[in-house]
């Protein structure tokens, strides 16, 4: 071949990588894993994130009944626990009291 010679092109076959949503619901399955998760997120401290932690465990353990162990109603308790909700302390404190849950505070 001389240097103005062109070389064959080759085809390149572009490959498709199927993701699939990350869905943290999915894998809280037992009082551990949720205690494991919500730890972890209190411990960042960022407010929207541990509204939407309790959503992810809420999710996990059914959100109508979560919702009404809570007194809520579930579109509401949808739209605080969401990434853009911003629920009160109450709503909060009623949520985890439905889930089961102590908030504890440490020295």
């Amino acid at each position: 071949m001389t240097a103005n010679a062109k070389k064959p092109r080759t085809k390149r076959r572009k490959t498709r990588i199927k993701t699939l949503p990350w869905d943290s619901a999915a894998y809280l399955k037992t009082a551990a894993d949720v205690a494991g998760y919500l730890e972890a997120v209190f411990e960042d401290g960022d407010p929207a994130l541990v509204a939407a932690a309790l959503g992810d465990v809420a999710r996990s353990k059914g959100m109508a009944k979560i919702a009404r162990s809570a007194g809520l109603g579930r579109e509401s308790l949808y739209k605080a626990l969401s990434p853009g909700g911003n629920p009160e302390l109450a709503t909060i404190l009623k949520v985890m009291r439905a889930l089961g849950l102590k908030l504890k505070v440490a020295a």
